[in-house]
């Protein structure tokens, strides 16, 4: 396996483990998450939860695009170093996403999705220009 499709697995763990410690954290407090209720929208209202719940969304969101334009660039045989490295800086990217999403940093949040996104184009088009890069 190469680095960009461990990234795509990464990708998900990110998103998976965005919302598990709101989950487990309120869950050790007082039985405040109800497993048996797990998308009840009220656990959600307000606060850190809410930006969790958001960031995690996101993810998901953020995920297909992504995943399609690594495969798509391997496929059609683009460098994969730079493959590799544009994953990597998407995950390090999406990582400072969840944490300014978390730590409601809105302007620097979106700055950084805007830069994730861009990297994902940027991966996608990979196989157009490879016979213009120096790689």
């Amino acid at each position: 396996m190469t680095i960009a499709e461990l990234s795509i697995f990464a990708s998900v763990m990110l998103y998976l483990l965005t919302i598990l410690p709101a989950k487990w954290i309120s869950a050790r407090q007082a039985g405040r998450f109800d497993n048996s209720r797990p998308r009840d929208p009220g656990f959600y209202d307000g606060g850190i939860r809410e930006r969790v719940l958001g960031a995690h969304q996101n993810g998901i969101e953020a995920f297909p695009f992504f995943a399609a334009a690594v495969l798509l660039a391997e496929f059609r045989e683009a460098p994969q170093n730079l493959i590799n490295e544009l994953a990597v800086l998407f995950l390090i990217v999406r990582t400072a996403y969840v944490l300014t999403y978390v730590g409601n940093r809105p302007t620097l949040r979106s700055i950084l999705w805007a830069i994730g996104f861009l990297i994902t184009v940027a991966i996608f088009f990979l196989p157009l220009i490879r016979n213009y890069l120096p790689v």
